[in-house]
């Protein structure tokens, strides 16, 4: 096969819930540990760090990963989903698995995984350690891809756990509390092994305390000490963080919420540091040249990993944002953000899939924008026409169009110099508006 054809065969012949949702999804981890013990247990092979929350995973995964690089490892990532290419799913130091690997990898095992019946991410995931393995990276971040205690990352021991946050989003696997889903993605939480925990409220504490306490991880608030105090978005993109310990800090990744991924992404740095990890032996670094690569690191993110549609600025005049946010949590972020930007007219392309609280982020969403209603290329996606009714309830008003593409040629059309215009709602909407320049 092709590598296309490769793809095909992933995205088609597998269960997958990016596609298809609850039809998609395999509770529980016997593939995993079927194909793990055949792989002959991979993950074994180097350190890791294991990341899980509602929001905010993917670019605290993204953070760290491009400090571990900067100082001098060779890193492994694996995040999800991806939003042109598959192979952004698995990096080395920010490069993408080749294609001959995955096209060698499912056909040298295929014959073994195919009667299992797994699902694409379990797949996926066997691939992504396998190719780690191979590679030989000193460590690996892991990101969760839904939920923690029962996702097939969480067959790893890593060197420490992160929790990012917790708020309403996949309630039909996880639960309909803060509470329940919270206990869902302490799953993750591994006996004697560091925990941080990014955001948490009086409904979620208790539950990630206890199971700390349950299995002696030392448990970190990292809310408790806020390293970072205050942040700005900086003009034509990136933030400024004021923080205690290393003053002023320039970091690429724009967006408003990045403040508080920010502030659990240096509690991790600082518990790294804490056990060595950071300024071992075998990596010549002293704490001061490490701060020093952290810096850098923590402002070339995007280039050093890959990572896209973070409040990605893709031109001026007009101007033109993407952002991959697609639930509530989300988009308490993204609609005040919103409400600062400084236009003539803002415009909006909007999608959604299925599965979400349609009507808590349409309620959400500014009045005063013109909306272009639309789809994207998945089966989960609600139909445009469908999304503009159900928005007009909520005093949103817009067109409706069919393809991502269509609702941004007519955008830029109606658009002036002074306007602005976002493209979200969804990761896939977000995903087939990157196509359009890829």
């Amino acid at each position: 096969m092709t590598y296309q054809e490769t793809c095909q065969y992933l995205f088609n012949q597998m269960p997958m819930f990016e596609k298809q949702g609850s039809a998609g999804y395999k509770e529980g981890l016997t593939n995993t540990v079927l194909l793990d013990e055949h792989l002959g247990h991979p993950h074994q092979s180097y350190a890791t760090i294991h990341i899980a929350g509602t929001n905010g995973k993917g670019s605290c995964s993204h953070t760290l990963a491009a400090i571990l690089q900067q100082c001098g490892y060779k890193v492994g990532l694996y995040t999800s989903p991806h939003l042109i290419d598959f192979r952004e799913r698995i990096r080395i130091n920010g490069e993408p698995i080749s294609e001959r690997y995955v096209v060698d990898f499912v056909e040298r095992e295929r014959s073994f995984f195919e009667p299992l019946h797994p699902s694409f991410f379990e797949v996926t995931t066997a691939m992504a350690f396998q190719y780690f393995k191979d590679k030989e990276v000193d460590i690996a971040v892991i990101e969760v891809g839904l939920g923690g205690r029962l996702d097939c990352t969480n067959i790893i021991t890593p060197i420490l756990s992160i929790i990012t946050n917790i708020s309403f989003d996949h309630t039909q696997f996880l639960g309909d509390t803060l509470a329940k889903i919270a206990a869902e993605k302490a799953g993750i939480i591994k006996r004697g092994i560091p925990i941080i925990i990014g955001e948490a409220n009086d409904e979620t504490r208790p539950v990630f305390s206890a199971k700390a306490q349950e299995l002696n991880a030392p448990i970190e608030f990292a809310e408790d000490y806020n390293e970072v105090i205050s942040a700005e978005c900086i003009p034509g993109g990136g933030m400024l963080y004021h923080t205690r310990n290393n003053g002023d800090l320039h970091g690429d990744l724009s967006g408003s919420y990045q403040e508080k991924n920010m502030n659990t992404s240096l509690s991790a740095v600082y518990q790294l540091v804490r056990s060595g990890y950071l300024c071992e032996c075998q990596k010549p670094h002293n704490l001061e040249k490490s701060r020093k690569e952290m810096l850098y690191a923590i402002n070339h993110v995007a280039e050093m990993t890959g990572l896209m549609g973070r409040w990605q600025v893709i031109q001026q005049n007009p101007k033109v944002v993407c952002d991959t946010g697609h639930n509530v949590g989300g988009w308490q972020y993204l609609s005040k953000q919103l409400e600062q930007q400084q236009c003539h007219q803002m415009h909006i392309i909007f999608g959604m899939v299925s599965d979400k609280d349609v009507n808590s982020v349409l309620e959400l969403l500014p009045k005063n924008a013109i909306f272009y209603f639309t789809k994207a290329d998945n089966h989960r996606a609600i139909n445009e026409t469908d999304l503009q009714h159900l928005a007009a309830q909520h005093g949103l008003k817009g067109e409706s169009y069919p393809s991502v593409h269509e609702a941004y040629t007519q955008c830029m059309k109606n658009a002036l110099r002074d306007d602005f215009i976002f493209v979200g709602g969804s990761s896939y909407v977000v995903g087939d508006f990157l196509k359009i320049f890829n």
